[in-house]
């Protein structure tokens, strides 16, 4: 024999002191620590990043010296990035030829930026940060309506995956610059500066926030109904889970050292410091 507990309810069925199916609570929130410190940093990091890199990208200058080279300017899309001063230019990809009246690096910052703002975590972090999404863990939003990702234009956040692929491929590209940064001033190999270390690293964090994003995690472990008949698969899945659990922080750290390498490489490339040469 089972005991049931007769609940006392109001005249709509409802328990005393509820509305629907939730706790009538006048009250924001019951939280008595400094919830809102979280979302305010995040704001003010994101929020500067953005106001840098759309200086960064309109400026059109001091994005080159070789052999180092900008990454919010790689690949330069436009013929006209081979007249900066250097004896050997910029590489470029003359897709937009001399007549393109902007900058090219409006055209680059697209695929970092959508695979950024189309990710897990930097959904998290600026639903909260700039639309109070929620704000915070137990903190009422201030919208009266929640659609989340079902309607435009929040659903086209499930383009994430194809620019994982794009990203991959910038990837590549800034590999590739830091490559050819341990070349000379003139062209010539043998050559490794501060700046080299740099773009190694860049890249390198690049590469790390790639490889722990949750759609490279599905890419390679998603649909494999048995992990024993794909061992290889399996094996790549458990290490890309490993960076998984860290990837809000070195989405973090790659956000803030592409900024830095931009800054570095705008700095000796205006002649405001010198390059410090390791060999």
């Amino acid at each position: 024999m089972t005991l049931q507990r007769e609940v006392p309810t109001s005249g709509d069925g409802q328990p005393p002191g509820r509305v629907g199916r939730r706790a009538a609570i006048g009250a924001k929130t019951l939280r008595t620590d400094r919830w809102w410190i979280q979302p305010l940093v995040t704001f003010g990091i994101l929020f500067s990043f953005i106001v840098y890199a759309t200086w960064a990208a309109f400026i059109d200058r001091d994005y080159f010296y070789e052999p180092y080279i900008s990454p919010f300017y790689s690949p330069c899309l436009a013929t006209k990035c081979g007249t900066v001063a250097g004896s050997n230019g910029v590489p470029h990809i003359g897709v937009f030829g001399h007549w393109f009246f902007t900058s090219p690096a409006i055209i680059i910052l697209i695929v970092p930026l959508g695979f950024r703002m189309t990710c897990y975590y930097y959904r998290k972090a600026y639903y909260r940060s700039f639309w109070l999404s929620p704000p915070a863990c137990a903190v009422a939003e201030p919208h009266k309506k929640y659609t989340g990702e079902t309607r435009f234009p929040l659903i086209v956040q499930n383009v994430h995956r194809y620019f994982f692929y794009l990203g991959f491929l910038l990837n590549i590209i800034l590999t590739y610059d830091a490559v050819i940064a341990f070349r000379n001033h003139d062209g010539k190999w043998g050559h490794a500066g501060l700046g080299t270390l740099v773009l190694l690293l860049n890249a390198f964090f690049l590469w790390s926030y790639t490889a722990s994003c949750h759609s490279c995690r599905s890419i390679i472990g998603g649909r494999l109904n048995h992990f024993s008949k794909h061992p290889v698969r399996y094996w790549l899945w458990t290490h890309v889970t490993k960076y998984n659990r860290y990837h809000m922080q070195i989405a973090w750290v790659s956000l803030l050292w592409v900024a830095f390498s931009d800054v570095y490489v705008r700095l000796v490339a205006s002649g405001t410091i010198t390059d410090l040469r390791f060999f």
